[in-house]
């Protein structure tokens, strides 16, 4: 037995017994998304970079991505961005190695530019987007905390959370958004650019759905087209939230639309960020895809973090991924699992890993305890293979 995972009841209504739920989703062109989306592409760049130089992943963080919003005057048909958009990509990382330098910042602007030109389908970047890079130079301490370990220490005092399964609403929020952005739906509707965001409240039995989606102008030909293509839109969801759920549900897209005044929500490139709406890493998702406010989350914003011994990081996701694991043994209706790291202490020795179990009728946490504390211990023995996931884009945080 492991004494630093702790099995107990949860004594909290599963979320499908919640009266009311309330459940969010930024999508992949939404300017927090992006923010995080880059910060991670910039971590895993550094990564293969110092894998490939000195077989290890050299001390860095650059999960301070800032994406300042630029402005565009969309119109029917077309439009322009007139002034671009702002990023500057932050953190640390470590540029020199025994007299040997490391092009940090080259590295993490063509990281940059390689997201968001696979991303933002209709983002110019040498027209649209202003990069700058200031990525500092880590300490010698945490440099030299990547050397020579086979099993890192925790780089914080910190801790990770994870829970399984999703409830019908989630799962509605993060398939509408992961549908909607899809390649096969934008063949059909190219008129959808990428900033989406889903916005689900489910009250009793009945799920409404808030969706903003940022049009693309030069798909727009007037004003009864794009009514149009928002009736089909919200038939589309219908569509979907039908595979998923058998409540009710409504659906409401772009709703401070005012058509009588011809103010529609159309952009130029896809994304709010060119009309002055700001991003920052840390501001959107959890690392399930999701923004719970009826679940413990962690703030720690994971995106950017070294994918070796931060916490903040690694213990979300084994969290999640535990959790997952958990939810399908038989007799477990809702799991929560959160794990606290103690700096210094080997990341594979939590100070506890704590599993919350809501057993179904007719089972016990005493029925289940053995099974749960078995797979958190896999998991935890597993750990560094996390990592490599991570690197090789197995793993998304966001």
């Amino acid at each position: 037995m492991n004494e630093n995972i702790v099995v107990e009841e949860s004594h909290r209504p599963s979320a499908e017994n919640h009266g009311i739920e309330i459940v969010e989703r930024k999508g992949i062109g939404h300017p927090d998304t992006l923010a995080d989306g880059i910060s991670d592409a910039v971590s895993r760049a550094l990564s293969k970079e110092y894998l490939d130089r000195f077989d290890n992943i050299l001390h860095h963080n650059t999960d301070k991505v800032l994406l300042v919003g630029g402005t565009a005057s969309p119109e029917f048909g077309g439009g322009e961005v007139e002034s671009p958009i702002y990023l500057v990509v932050a953190g640390r990382g470590t540029d020199e190695v025994n007299g040997e330098k490391v092009p940090v910042d080259k590295i993490s602007l063509e990281a940059a530019r390689d997201y968001l030109e696979e991303k933002v389908r209709f983002l110019d970047l040498d027209k649209h987007v202003e990069m700058e890079a200031r990525i500092g130079s880590g300490s010698v301490d945490l440099k030299n905390i990547f050397k020579n370990n086979r099993i890192p220490p925790a780089n914080d005092t910190s801790m990770g959370v994870g829970y399984a399964p999703f409830s019908e609403t989630e799962k509605l929020a993060l398939e509408t958004e992961r549908t909607l952005n899809s390649e096969e739906f934008k063949q059909d509707y190219p008129e959808v650019g990428e900033d989406v965001k889903v916005m689900a409240r489910r009250q009793g039995d009945e799920i409404d759905l808030t969706i903003a989606i940022a049009m693309v102008s030069s798909f727009i030909d007037d004003l009864d087209y794009y009514l149009s293509i928002k009736e089909e839109l919200a038939e589309e969801v219908l569509k979907l939230s039908s595979e998923i759920t058998e409540r009710s549900v409504n659906v409401n897209i772009n709703t401070a639309d005012e058509p009588e005044n011809e103010v529609v929500y159309q952009t130029v490139t896809g994304t709010s960020a060119e009309q002055g709406d700001d991003g920052m890493t840390g501001r959107g998702n959890r690392v399930n895809g999701l923004i719970t406010f009826d679940r413990p989350m962690s703030l720690e914003a994971a995106a950017g973090k070294n994918p070796v011994n931060h916490v903040g990081k690694l213990y979300n996701i084994l969290s999640e991924e535990i959790a997952e694991e958990i939810s399908e043994m038989e007799g477990v209706e809702e799991v929560f699992v959160r794990t606290l790291s103690q700096i210094g202490s080997p990341i594979n020795d939590p100070k506890v890993l704590n599993v919350r179990l809501c057993p179904e009728d007719g089972y016990s946490v005493k029925n289940l305890e053995s099974s749960a504390e078995s797979i958190a211990a896999e998991h935890l023995s597993n750990l560094t293979n996390i990592s490599e996931r991570i690197v090789d884009g197995q793993i998304q945080v966001y």
